[in-house]
């Protein structure tokens, strides 16, 4: 099985290069690299310069430069549409480490040929869980990550995280070429945040099914292109107000008539989140995208 492994950069060519450096030592040999770079002219011309077109192993690394920043899933759907004879995709974002054995262990529980696509373990560099996987709460319009907080070395029991998950977390995703076949592309006007929940959200409407791989680990540094991990009170207004806007526009497409119901919940979510502890400019923020998803405000922000 062939694997197309799609990353999409934005103007950290050194994440990439540690990305690749860790594919190399990796035991599953039969993949290729397809990298989109959203960041521009000179974010392209450092990538270039900062990663090889094969790998040790003999594996090709092609480097492509978008025409603006296409959010990830436009990203992503480039590297998905510019590489069409791969037998999967692992999508991974550029600030991931696979351990050696991850993409054999996604690949062996994908060819079982029960599932679709195929989540893994995203880890913290200090040895916590960051996700099993994904569960959306869609009366609250809220995601939870399983396991999240729980220590690496902890045994995983991956038929639960099977029957508990909704959507793969995004950061590494193995996706099936029967998944792609019927469930399309990834939704590019949410330009980041929760496509991939809505993709696989959508996807399980047409009978997709999400496996897990236990042995599969991919140390992940969440939130290195965003700021997202900055502290509360530090965190840029692009990460929040996406994050909010698009759980609202998420509910609107696939659960409008728990609109309603989830607004106020993600609202009171986003006061216990940030207001009570007096974070109120990040508030502001959130507050600002929960109203534009709420008007149906989609794609790149204005400002």
């Amino acid at each position: 099985m062939h694997v197309s492994i799609s990353i999409v950069g934005y103007r950290n060519a050194d994440d990439i290069a540690a990305c690749l450096r860790a594919l190399e030592a990796g035991t599953y040999a039969d993949f290729s690299v397809f990298i989109c770079e959203n960041g521009g002219d000179e974010a392209f011309q450092r990538l270039v310069a900062a990663v090889p077109t094969r790998l040790a192993g003999g594996q090709s690394v092609t480097t492509h430069q978008a025409g603006g920043n296409l959010g990830f899933a436009g990203g992503v759907n480039v590297c998905l549409k510019s590489t069409p004879d791969a037998d999967a995709w692992w999508i991974l974002n550029p600030d991931t480490q696979p351990d050696p054995d991850a993409l054999g262990a996604m690949v062996a529980r994908l060819k079982v040929g029960d599932v679709d696509a195929v989540g893994c373990t995203l880890y913290r560099e200090t040895g916590e869980v960051q996700s099993h996987g994904g569960r959306w709460r869609a009366w609250l319009a809220r995601a939870e990550s399983i396991g999240n907080g729980s220590r690496l070395e902890t045994p995983v029991d991956g038929g639960a995280v099977e029957r508990a998950q909704s959507f793969l977390n995004g950061a590494s995703m193995l996706i099936g070429r029967r998944f792609l076949e019927t469930v399309g592309l990834m939704r590019e006007d949410y330009f980041l945040y929760a496509e991939e929940g809505e993709w696989f959200l959508r996807a399980a409407r047409h009978g997709m099914r999400l496996g897990f791989a236990p042995g599969a680990r991919v140390k992940h540094a969440h939130g290195a292109t965003t700021g997202s991990n900055a502290g509360l009170k530090s965190r840029p207004r692009l990460p929040i107000y996406l994050d909010e806007r698009n759980r609202m526009l998420l509910t609107r497409d696939l659960f409008p008539g728990r609109l309603p119901v989830a607004a106020l919940a993600a609202l009171g979510q986003l006061f216990m989140r940030y207001g009570r502890r007096g974070a109120w400019t990040q508030f502001g923020y959130g507050f600002s995208g929960w109203a534009a998803g709420l008007r149906n405000e989609r794609g790149p922000p204005s400002n």
